[in-house]
């Protein structure tokens, strides 16, 4: 079942939630690369639980990355990671936190190089999800096939986010990157 369809069927206190993502969110273009970097890491911690789990604890995240500010995260030490895994907020898995970390360092690299995390992403663009996956395996940790599609799937890069009967599929067509 799509996302799309899958929302209408969903508890209340779940409802909402996924309701304003798939409207303002899932399938757009993200411009600022601290956002895209957010989108990334909350892909990461999905891996094994529920989309719900994520967007409900999205503030959360927000507040304990202060903000997902990549150049800040870039720099986490030890006392970093150990305040991470005490946050019940959030998804305290050492791997990702450290995966988090690892993955701003590399932004932060291909900022300089290529100017954005944005335009690295613009760079590769078009290519299949076997070959956006090979491309982030090389670069980043914690990426397996399903991080990366969705990841690429929410942000635009791919198709698929929404379905063609739905009123955001028609909105989106009209965004271009």
């Amino acid at each position: 079942m799509s996302y799309c369809k899958a929302i209408l069927s969903m508890k209340p206190k779940d409802y909402a939630v996924n309701k304003h993502y798939h409207d303002n969110h899932y399938g757009f273009n993200i411009d600022n690369d601290d956002e895209l970097f957010c989108r990334l890491v909350l892909e990461i911690n999905q891996a094994g639980l529920s989309w719900n789990t994520i967007l409900h604890k999205e503030q959360n995240f927000r507040k304990a990355y202060q903000n997902f500010d990549i150049k800040k995260i870039a720099n986490y030490k030890e006392k970093d990671i150990e305040r991470l895994l005490n946050d019940t907020g959030i998804i305290r898995n050492k791997l990702k936190i450290n995966a988090a970390i690892y993955n701003a360092n590399v932004i932060l690299k291909l900022q300089k190089e290529y100017g954005s995390f944005k335009e690295w992403i613009e760079y590769h663009h078009p290519k299949e999800k076997i070959e956006w996956v090979a491309i982030f395996k090389k670069n980043f940790k914690f990426t397996g096939g399903e991080i990366v599609g969705e990841f690429l799937m929410s942000t635009g890069y791919i198709a698929g986010a929404h379905d063609f009967d739905c009123a955001v599929f028609k909105k989106l067509q009209n965004q271009k990157h």
